[in-house]
């Protein structure tokens, strides 16, 4: 999951649309956007917790679909504790009250363990390819040290591309309404460099990630659906990775996909929006928020992978 994506945009001469400053003091910001990330976090820390104990204490030897799975609920975890600092900016009005240093450390691990959680969705679902399809072939590369790397070289790929929210102020204190906003209101002039950064974070870190989770799933089904001889057990793995399918599909459409697709046409059009009307860019920002509470809801969905992406899990 991530944080705003800059939706507001604020010049050096310039004040905010009358759009923006209502829905900063609305109640679909102020109560609506901090109650369900309050839901979201009660349910989503114990549940990771419990699922961190269960792979580390009750599920020997670790299998490569378990590693990447105890990395998914991590990075699910940290989602989650990351919440209590937005629910207080939510709920305080959207004024921040931690410092700017924070505001850009929430940032950035915001959208790092979003990108994170797609990239370790996508193994486990080639890790599933090379199991089911290439079974024989595959036993040297589905190595537990082959998946450590492959987990670490998620972290560090999703972590590199949240650096850059790292390397500037994401406060912006409106003295229309006297609160310190977090991420939510940039100057013009960093635009173009959001807007370069944001297309190329989406193609790199979600198109390309969701490309392959979906070949690999369409290639799995149909190699399971031409095994001759139906056994007990080829049944039970093909149910297994249709629902798993099912289940990506809807992590990705209900959680991921609104809001990587919205972030990449808002800056797509952002230039010409601007041209036409200073609001333009804004029209859509209150619609991105409600998708990124959608897309919190991933740290619920999860879990399902586990249970059926492992059968030691399941046991």
């Amino acid at each position: 999951m991530a944080d705003g994506a800059s939706g507001a945009a604020l010049s050096y001469n310039e004040g905010l649309s009358e759009q923006a400053l209502m829905f900063l003091n609305g109640p679909v910001s102020t109560i609506l956007l901090p109650s369900f990330y309050t839901l979201v976090c009660s349910i989503s820390v114990p549940i990771n917790i419990y699922a961190l104990l269960v792979f580390a204490r009750r599920i020997r030897p670790k299998k490569p679909a378990a590693i990447y799975m105890v990395n998914l609920a991590f990075a699910d975890l940290l989602f989650a504790l990351m919440l209590p600092f937005k629910i207080s900016y939510h709920f305080e009005g959207n004024n921040w009250k931690f410092g700017w240093f924070m505001c850009r450390v929430v940032t950035a691990a915001f959208y790092w363990n979003m990108y994170c959680s797609v990239l370790l969705i996508a193994c486990i679902s080639v890790d599933r390819l090379l199991a089911i399809v290439y079974p024989i072939n595959s036993l040297a590369w589905r190595s537990p040290r082959n998946t450590i790397i492959a987990c670490v070289t998620m972290w560090v790929l999703s972590f590199a591309g949240s650096v850059p929210l790292i390397t500037f102020d994401q406060t912006f204190h409106l003295s229309e309404l006297n609160i310190t906003t977090c991420h939510d209101v940039h100057f013009l002039e960093k635009m173009t460099f959001l807007k370069v950064y944001f297309l190329t974070l989406c193609c790199v870190l979600f198109f390309l990630p969701l490309l392959i989770t979906v070949v690999s799933y369409i290639q799995i089904i149909w190699t399971l659906s031409r095994v001759q001889h139906d056994t007990p057990a080829t049944s039970r793995r093909r149910t297994r990775a249709v629902l798993m399918a099912l289940i990506v599909l809807v992590i990705f459409v209900l959680c991921f996909m609104p809001t990587n697709c919205l972030l990449f046409a808002h800056y797509l059009q952002f230039n010409e929006g601007l041209k036409k009307s200073r609001e333009a860019p804004d029209g859509s920002y209150t619609l991105y928020l409600v998708f990124l509470c959608l897309g919190s809801l991933n740290c619920l969905l999860d879990p399902l992978l586990y249970y059926f992406g492992s059968s030691q899990c399941q046991k």
